[in-house]
């Protein structure tokens, strides 16, 4: 039986109430694929009768694996804000890749997957049309992430140091908050900035600037969520020079001003409570 994932997740925006029924779990891989692999993941909802809802999202650094009827796919890294509309009645399934770790599994640089949505069968051919159809047809999440491991095990690539270094990098990004330009990354593993450009490239899919941003976005959405925090010091707290440029790029991602979005976020906790 998977392990439930226990921390929460990350990356969800504050956008509004919550409606309807939904349900999101988290499992986290058997040991053997845990160099590869982040978690599997499971998104159902039931809004017959009523409106759309919207979910928005500052994505990670990753690949996804996605089994959804009528639609599975292999989905890049998303570099904007990603938006979707849970409508009716439906659920998806995913294998969530970790930095680094699918370029093995695709023999080519993962930036050639940036923001698009690559059908199954083109990259796994017909193992994924067989996958999807099993995924489908199972009854419960047990079962579902049993078949991805065993789908995963079938085709695990040898081991690749490079693909090892750039989630090495990625997860020091995330975990360290003294990493706020790229510089810092070519001080900490000596390598020049060009050389670490090409690996971001070939194995995350993304920029090394951009996943410091996007790590240190996902810590301002948290902490404006608060509803208790100082713009400015928290701006210099990420690296920005100054205010204006942390506003800038936070509007540009998120769509709205820190100030808008913290008032939103704390206006919607307090209609739930």
């Amino acid at each position: 039986m998977p392990r439930r994932r226990p921390d929460g997740p990350r990356g969800l925006l504050r956008v509004g109430p919550q409606r309807g029924t939904t349900r999101h779990e988290r499992y986290l891989p058997s040991a053997d694929l845990a160099g590869f692999i982040e978690h599997f993941w499971t998104v159902g909802w039931d809004f017959r009768g009523e409106e759309p809802f919207r979910v928005e999202t500052l994505p990670y650094p990753s690949v996804h694996l996605v089994i959804e009827p009528g639609r599975s796919r292999v989905a890049g890294v998303t570099r904007g804000k990603f938006v979707r509309w849970l409508k009716d009645q439906g659920w998806v399934f995913g294998i969530k890749f970790r930095p680094g770790a699918f370029e093995p599994f695709f023999g080519a640089p993962v930036s050639r997957l940036a923001d698009r949505r690559v059908p199954i069968d083109r990259i796994f051919g017909s193992a994924g049309q067989r996958l999807e159809a099993a995924i489908i047809a199972a009854g419960d999440d047990d079962a579902r992430v049993e078949l991805a491991e065993q789908f995963l095990r079938g085709r695990l690539p040898a081991t690749d140091p490079n693909a090892d270094s750039a989630a090495q990098m990625v997860e020091l990004i995330r975990t360290d908050r003294r990493i706020l330009k790229v510089d810092d990354l070519v001080t900490r593993f000596a390598l020049n900035k060009r050389a670490l450009q090409r690996l971001f490239s070939r194995y995350v899919g993304v920029s090394p600037k951009w996943v410091i941003q996007r790590f240190r976005l996902h810590e301002a959405a948290e902490q404006l969520a608060t509803g208790s925090v100082d713009g400015t010091r928290l701006a210099l707290e990420l690296g920005y020079a100054d205010q204006a440029h942390f506003i800038r790029d936070f509007k540009a991602m998120v769509g709205v001003a820190p100030g808008v979005y913290a008032r939103r976020a704390t206006s919607i906790e307090r209609g739930e409570r």
